[in-house]
């Protein structure tokens, strides 16, 4: 989904787009009953292993959806490697699940339905692949034209291969479980991100207005992170690729700026 972001970006920068395992072309290993070979912690392993085998110690990070769970861990766990965080429509992990509500319910029907034991979410996703593809499309804000054929169709093939929605069920699960736990244990720990931090979230979604008592996402984001920035921007929760030209910007104007 960040092919179009993503070509702008790499007239400044070197790009990594990597898909997290279970997801896209990358392999679904084996889960175990705790969900941990999904766990966000496993995840964002995984990216710095990859980015160290391609020779970059130190690097910003952005993330989306799941990706953007995957890079927050990634700075909480590995602060000598991410230089600067960017997470695009989310808050973090257990913080969502401890204000979820009959409207998060609702909405986001996916942390709810997929966390369910095996095989009841895999037979309904394989079921009706497109269908799951164009709710997320019509609920969450975007329009189906925010992706082209080939894109619509990659979504929807993954939702066709069973090991594949296997591996994304599981990391759901892990997040009702297992990546709650370690955000706690950050939480306690008083563990916190170091890095400066871009928090860009759907003006046409939920979150500018579901967190308003908490001063927003900016103001969650700021319970874990001393430096904080953050905005709606136009488009539904797919807005990278609705409108990839200011997302790009925003993200050159963030990773450019000097920290500290």
């Amino acid at each position: 989904m960040w092919a179009s972001v993503a070509a702008q970006l790499a007239d400044t920068y070197t790009v990594v787009c990597a898909d997290l395992r279970g997801y896209g072309h990358s392999s679904c290993p084996p889960s175990d009953e705790d969900h941990l070979p999904y766990a966000k912690r496993a995840m964002a392993l995984d990216m710095v292993t990859v980015m160290a085998a391609l020779g970059h110690s130190r690097f910003g990070v952005a993330g989306h959806d799941r990706g953007g769970r995957v890079a927050y861990r990634m700075a909480l766990d590995h602060p000598e490697v991410v230089t600067a965080l960017a997470v695009l429509d989310i808050i973090p992990t257990d913080d969502a699940w401890e204000r979820a509500d009959a409207e998060f319910a609702t909405a986001y029907w996916p942390w709810s339905l997929l966390a369910q034991p095996s095989p009841l979410p895999e037979r309904l996703i394989t079921a009706a692949p497109a269908a799951v593809v164009d709710a997320a499309l019509d609920g969450w804000g975007s329009a189906r034209s925010a992706f082209d054929d080939a894109t619509y169709a990659a979504y929807v093939d993954a939702l066709v291969d069973d090991d594949h929605v296997h591996s994304i069920c599981e990391e759901y699960r892990a997040a009702a479980t297992v990546d709650r736990v370690h955000d706690q244990a950050d939480r306690a720990a008083g563990r916190r991100i170091a890095a400066p931090v871009l928090v860009l979230w759907s003006g046409a979604g939920p979150l500018g207005t579901w967190y308003d008592r908490e001063g927003g996402p900016v103001g969650l984001w700021r319970r874990w992170a001393d430096d904080v920035q953050g905005r709606a921007v136009a488009g539904g929760h797919f807005f990278p690729e609705e409108h990839p030209d200011d997302t790009a910007a925003a993200l050159s104007a963030f990773f450019d700026a000097p920290s500290g």
